[in-house]
């Protein structure tokens, strides 16, 4: 893996000249642009600090960006991650989180060499969907009262909102004044300018200079410190503390875990097609993994690749991997110059971004999609999705959403469809086989759909219909597998059947099937001379006894 990373590299920075780290430069600063709001916001909501959310994108964009499994990645704190940390923080306190975290980077870099990843393609479009709406409604729950200005209690963002019936909802309007402000301006914004200057940091930039004006009494970000490393994180003495209850932790770790990888294989999927640049998820995982266990060490918060900031790099240029490590340097100078007027951003404001930002999560053209073709397992795949996230966590409403899918799938194509026909003898001449009795008493019985335990009564109770055939042609060219109790089935009809005089002849039997039923003695017990290539063969063989 070395060795082709190596090469990767040598390939990436091949011809690397003064215009591609220009280009590299300036895309930097522009993703530093989209994430520096962004990054405090997540911070927050994730249940730690605006600094907290600082660190993770410095280191992931340093550490997770230079070994990535791409040139175009960009890794972060994300809307997602900070959902499902909320109820841990509020559970474990904020050094749960960090440990969690740790825990989490090892699991994925074990995902990586065990090649977890590709299970990623398998989860089908509709749970991801809903799994990514249920997320945006535990951002937007879980930023009520930062927003509002109000207080709730409970672990989950459900809890927080039921409390609200027992503590009383009382708005802060001057906090309502600054949410607003922040969503009226990124709805309003222009698109044009959007892309040279972010709408979150106008919207920020201009609700610090109210509060900096106004001084109104709002809750703030607070104190930036002046270090990468924070003054809480997790140590390697309070890792052995937490070692002891580990238990508790190894639940919400895999779930941080299957989350970035669910995130970081998606991102590198979407942004690796505007690119043309196929991502290798082994090394991808591993960086998210080294990234991961670093990350709380210095006092940040899981990251995963972010698609946001990805598709900004890319946009806006972004010619190597480069433009992750300029994006973080641009958030340390950030951090140091600026830290004390950021504290003074209103949390509201914060708020304000996030609820635009949950809103804008949402697939909404694929949500319409789903509901206006009225594409009934899709819908039940989203609806049950979102509702387990929301209700549950991730992992629990993935795991939900793949079995309900599976299940669907199951139930979709293990139908036997068994169609019952006479001999047409007009259409054989046409095709140019003629037979030369009438054939009245034959039955030509098309199965598709596979044999199993399954459908094997529905194969008994459509037979039931051919009393008074005197031959019966069973055409099983679309019948793609069958099972023991199957053949056992099928066993008791050619008995039943060859005891009336009711010769039984079988067509179009596939490869795959024909093995299964060579090796259950079916075929010896039977005989070969009953199995014909197609059921002309196999109605020229009865033609020629009858005759």
């Amino acid at each position: 893996m070395l060795r082709k990373y190596i090469n990767d590299l040598k390939k990436e920075f091949s011809g690397y000249n003064a215009k591609k780290l220009s280009a590299d430069l300036m895309s930097g600063l522009t993703v530093a642009a989209v994430a520096l709001p962004l990054a405090l916001a997540f911070g927050v909501s994730s249940g730690a600090y605006a600094a907290s959310g600082l660190i993770t994108a410095i280191i992931a964009g340093l550490v997770i960006g230079l070994l990535g499994g791409a040139s175009y990645q960009i890794s972060g704190p994300t809307g997602a991650m900070a959902a499902i940390l909320l109820s841990l923080a509020a559970s474990k306190g904020v050094g749960g989180v960090f440990f969690a975290g740790f825990i989490s980077g090892i699991i994925l870099i074990a995902a990586a060499f065990l090649k977890v990843g590709k299970l990623v393609s398998y989860i089908p479009a509709p749970v991801i969907t809903g799994f990514t709406s249920g997320i945006a409604i535990i951002i937007a729950l879980g930023q009520i009262d930062n927003f509002f200005g109000t207080y709730s209690e409970g672990e989950n963002a459900i809890q927080k909102l039921v409390s609200y019936g027992r503590l009383g909802f009382s708005p802060n309007w001057q906090a309502v004044m600054f949410g607003a402000i922040v969503v009226l301006i990124m709805l309003l914004y222009p698109k044009k300018l959007n892309a040279k200057f972010p709408s979150s940091l106008a919207s920020i930039i201009i609700a610090l200079i109210l509060q900096l004006v106004l001084k109104l009494d709002v809750k703030e970000v607070g104190d930036i410190p002046k270090t990468l490393l924070l003054e809480e994180r997790l140590s390697l003495g309070s890792i052995k503390t937490y070692m002891a209850d580990i238990r508790e932790y190894i639940s919400p770790a895999i779930s941080v875990a299957a989350l970035g990888m669910i995130e970081s294989l998606l991102c590198g999927a979407s942004a690796g097609k505007m690119k043309n640049e196929k991502l290798d998820a082994k090394r991808e995982l591993v960086a998210q993994g080294i990234g991961n266990m670093l990350i709380p060490l210095f006092g940040g918060v899981p990251a995963t690749a972010a698609i946001a900031r990805t598709s900004v790099a890319i946009k806006s240029g972004g010619q190597t991997r480069l433009v992750s490590v300029f994006h973080s340097l641009t958030l340390i100078a950030s951090m140091f110059l600026l830290g004390p007027v950021m504290s003074k951003i209103p949390l509201a404001a914060l708020a304000g971004v996030l609820m635009v930002t949950a809103w804008r999560m949402n697939e909404w053209e694929a949500i319409k999609n789903i509901f206006s073709k009225k594409l009934k397992v899709s819908a039940l795949q989203f609806g049950i999705t979102m509702i387990a996230t929301v209700v549950f966590d991730l992992t629990i409403a993935i795991v939900i959403g793949v079995v309900l899918s599976m299940f669907m799938f199951i139930l979709k194509n293990c139908e036997l469809r068994i169609d019952i026909s006479d001999v047409d003898k007009k259409r054989l001449k046409k095709a140019g086989h003629e037979l030369n009795t009438s054939m009245k008493d034959t039955k030509l019985v098309y199965l598709a759909g596979p044999l199993f335990f399954g459908t094997q009564e529905r194969l008994t109770d459509c037979l039931m219909q051919l009393e008074g055939a005197t031959a019966i042609v069973f055409s099983m060219r679309g019948v793609p597998m069958v099972d023991d109790s199957a053949i056992a089935e099928l066993e008791t009809l050619f008995e039943t059947y060859t005891g009336k005089n009711v010769n039984i002849l079988f067509s179009g039997v596939q490869p795959r099937v024909r093995g299964t039923l060579e090796r259950a003695g079916f075929i010896e017990k039977v005989g070969e001379d009953r199995f014909y290539w197609d059921a002309v063969e196999a109605l020229a063989y009865l033609d020629e006894k009858s005759a």
